[in-house]
């Protein structure tokens, strides 16, 4: 233990809970940690896939109209939660690692404010121009339609998804998991009777279709930020709302974390975006819906190893905070492995068994076809994403997010670049596939180096 570190653990304002990210052995407080946060992140990625599913029976165009939408829904959570929810919960984590009780107060009342402005903003772009947006990635016809109606009412309530996503973070970064788990998943469980109620009506409520899944997953959204808001305003949080002046440095703090990182979630979805719009130029609608759904299973390892990233940005930025940088590495090691591990099996069971999953959606041929050769070929390569992303958290905790950031260019060059050339030479999805799946091996093994050179710890 370091003198600095020594010199916290005496302070009286460091309490139980962050005594032991500072203390506890290191796997088993990471495990402890993450199954709240791993549950919550299932059940929040889970209100996408219950809406899909009902969607599905409205027919293939309502799934290809939601399959264009679903990368920019995605991406608000992921920027908001992932993203610039680990600046919160990193400024919030350090702030405590150093005693700073003052300091993680002031940090509550500067990550609403970033919050709302930040989705208000991004409501106003897809709002205006969400139509340009998803022709552009190859929606036409009927799945346009239904895209642009899904997309407005979602987009029309995002300011709370960012809301919710941002009180979650603070009240992880004081690393307190099982309250965020535990109103997300009670919100899951209200939208798994609450969606097909509102898309398929039941007297006296009227049928909405597509619109009524997007209803649903707005109101829990609104249902969540008023439980989190509650949590902080009634003095149950290690944390408290301070009315105060807002401090350039207590943004920044947030900001610096935050803003690359929310560069590193634009470039997972730009990926998929961009490789929806490559499939989409050589296959119909059948291939976009089979690719889509495909790649759903992607977007969740995204929120499922989030729940494990969200302990190793909050561990080690206390460790960081506290000075004890050799603990914060064997974290960060201890992290990633994990989510290697997780997230292999996971690939390897979607590439043996493919149609399993494709079928919970939908049995069109072109759907399944296209769906079964996108999991075979990249699933293997599933393990290497989660490392990515796991790291990806660490470097969020230790305020270094430069390298996610570059390997998120390397794999956006491999993926749709490489992507193209191998559509141009071949006429084959598979061999787009094939540097989709490279792309993810060339992003982890990118974050894996970072980490063992110790730079991010010294």
């Amino acid at each position: 233990m370091t003198h600095t570190a020594r010199i916290t653990y005496d302070n009286d304002q460091i309490d139980g809970r962050t005594r032991r990210l500072l203390e506890a052995p290191v796997l088993p407080l990471l495990l402890q940690m993450a199954a709240p946060n791993v549950l919550i992140m299932v059940a929040q990625a889970s209100t996408g896939l219950i809406e899909t599913w009902w969607v599905a029976k409205l027919g293939t165009a309502a799934l290809a109209g939601m399959a264009l939408v679903f990368p920019a829904v995605m991406l608000m959570s992921m920027i908001s939660a992932g993203a610039m929810g680990g600046g919160i919960a990193s400024a919030v984590a350090q702030a405590l690692g150093r005693a700073r009780r003052h300091e993680a107060d002031s940090l509550v009342l500067h990550a609403v404010v970033i919050n709302i402005v930040l989705g208000a903003a991004f409501s106003l772009i897809f709002l205006l121009f969400g139509k340009p947006l998803y022709r552009l990635l190859g929606g036409e016809g009927a799945e346009l339609e239904a895209a642009l109606i899904y997309s407005n009412v979602v987009f029309a309530g995002n300011i709370f998804i960012w809301l919710m996503n941002g009180l979650a973070s603070v009240i992880r970064g004081t690393g307190n998991m099982l309250y965020p788990a535990i109103v997300t998943c009670a919100g899951v469980i209200f939208l798994v009777p609450f969606s097909p109620l509102l898309i398929f009506g039941f007297s006296p409520i009227p049928a909405m279709g597509i619109a009524g899944g997007g209803v649903a997953l707005v109101i829990f959204y609104v249902a969540g930020t008023a439980a989190m808001a509650w949590y902080i305003l009634a003095e149950k949080c290690a944390v408290r709302l301070r009315w105060a002046r807002l401090r350039g440095n207590a943004m920044a703090s947030i900001m610096r974390v935050g803003a690359i990182s929310a560069f590193t979630s634009l470039q997972t979805n730009v990926t998929i975006a961009g490789a929806t719009a490559l499939v989409a130029s050589v296959g119909g609608v059948g291939a976009v819906a089979g690719f889509g759904t495909g790649v759903r299973l992607d977007y969740l390892l995204v929120p499922l190893i989030f729940g494990l990233g969200s302990p190793l940005v909050v561990m080690v930025g206390t460790n960081i905070g506290a000075g004890q940088l050799q603990r914060a590495r064997t974290i960060a090691f201890t992290g990633g492995a994990v989510a290697f591990a997780l997230t292999e099996a996971i690939g390897l069971v979607a590439a043996t068994w493919p149609e399993q999953w494709l079928r919970l959606f939908s049995g069109e041929p072109d759907m399944i076809e296209t769906g079964s050769a996108y999991l075979r070929i990249v699933g293997p390569t599933y393990g290497f994403f989660g490392l990515g992303l796991a790291l990806y958290s660490v470097a969020q905790g230790a305020g270094r997010p430069f390298w996610p950031f570059a390997g998120g260019v390397l794999r956006i060059t491999i993926a749709l670049g490489g992507g193209w050339i191998a559509l141009r030479v071949t006429g084959s999805l598979h061999g787009l596939f094939v540097a989709l799946g490279l792309a993810l091996v060339a992003y982890g093994l990118t974050m894996l180096i970072a980490v063992r050179s110790g730079a991010w710890f010294r």
